[in-house]
């Protein structure tokens, strides 16, 4: 069964935040850590992969990414913390 992704990258901790939603999590949090992506990610040095979350229906990723990028700064910062307090880059664990 296809896995999907919704994932935070960053440009460092409390810096720059971007939400994206994935088919290929590894493939694309290496696109971004080498600046293979054009666009926002690229422009603001959004390297590092510090949350994730996983779902099989595709809608409910994209429900959350919506979710997600309507919340306040604070409560996007909250939810990274609350499992990688240190903003730790998880590319290089998956």
């Amino acid at each position: 069964m296809k896995e999907y992704y919704v994932y935070i990258m960053a440009s460092k901790k409390g810096g720059v935040i971007y939400i994206g939603v994935t088919g290929n999590l590894v493939k694309r949090a290496y696109q971004h850590r080498k600046g293979l992506v054009e666009g926002f990610t690229k422009k603001y040095q959004v390297k590092k992969l510090v949350y994730f979350e996983s779902s099989n229906d595709i809608n409910d990723c994209l429900r959350r990414e919506k979710q997600l990028k309507a919340w306040r700064r604070q409560w996007k910062v909250t939810l990274i913390e609350s499992s990688n307090p240190e903003w730790n880059d998880l590319s290089v664990e998956i």
